[in-house]
């Protein structure tokens, strides 16, 4: 009996791992390094409320159909300014792919884990069906080996991604350094920021996300309004931008959230 409770105790305390999903089955998975884990569908926002983005969202979605249909594709580099829809995009456009009935998978590789993706390759190989890994909010440092790894996996090295696995990856920054590197003068380019370069011109799809102007800002914060049914007041939507001292997607969202709940609205998502 003693040894059953205590059996009992370390079960309740250190749970087994649970089983790993099959890539077969489902759209959404999470790849953290040691094994792939099946979500819930992702939270979308149409692409047809996408304002002041509308040629990234359709190069995207072009990019991602050829790959859905077993056609050439690109490892897409989503790059630019905070908060202007890049890692909800390529989210709502595997949504959009799926709502046409393509059979597409979603992977987002919870960071750090670049060095298991030849695991994650590996684990994906055998399974005949397009996949789409996303990075989110990448920024590599000036660890050589690490850049050097990344640029041989798209370039086609021992372990590059098979021909059904493609890339999308988000940074703030398009050569994919942290910002002490790339504004620091005393740092010569040709000798710390080749290599990330390099690897940014790896990406086949490379958009640039720039802040928005105040007419896309009304424009994206009207479309809200409009898709979920709630009064529009310019004014207060320029106000709520001053307070925060930016303008973007994000800023546009969080006015709408306000406002829902101002009007006592709720949100549908």
């Amino acid at each position: 009996m003693l040894l059953e409770r205590i059996a009992a105790a370390l079960e309740r305390r250190y749970p087994p791992a649970p089983a790993a999903a099959n890539p077969a089955r489902g759209h959404w998975f999470g790849w953290s390094g040691s094994g792939l884990t099946a979500l819930p569908p992702a939270r979308t926002t149409p692409l047809a409320l996408y304002q002041g983005v509308g040629a990234q969202a359709a190069a995207l979605l072009e990019n991602s159909h050829r790959h859905a249909a077993g056609l050439p594709a690109h490892d897409a580099l989503l790059w630019g300014a905070r908060g202007m829809g890049k890692s909800s995009l390529a989210r709502s456009v595997v949504a959009d792919l799926l709502a046409g009935g393509h059979d597409i998978a979603l992977v987002q590789v919870m960071l750090p884990a670049l060095a298991s993706l030849p695991g994650l390759f590996a684990a994906l190989a055998d399974v005949r069906r397009p996949f789409l890994l996303f990075l989110d909010d990448v920024s590599l440092g000036a660890d050589a080996a690490e850049v050097h790894a990344l640029r041989s996996l798209l370039d086609g090295g021992v372990q590059a991604r098979p021909d059904h696995v493609r890339l999308i990856v988000t940074s703030n920054r398009r050569q994919l350094v942290p910002r002490s590197m790339a504004d620091n003068d005393a740092i010569n380019p040709r000798d710390a920021a080749d290599d990330h370069l390099a690897l940014a011109d790896r990406f086949g799809l490379r958009l640039g996300f720039h802040p928005c102007d105040q007419a896309d800002y009304l424009a994206m914060c009207a479309a809200y309004a409009k898709a979920h049914g709630l009064a529009f007041d310019p004014a207060a939507a320029l106000a709520w931008a001053v307070a925060r001292g930016a303008r973007s997607g994000r800023v546009a969202w969080q006015f709408t959230v306000e406002q829902a709940g101002a009007q006592g609205v709720p949100l549908r998502q």
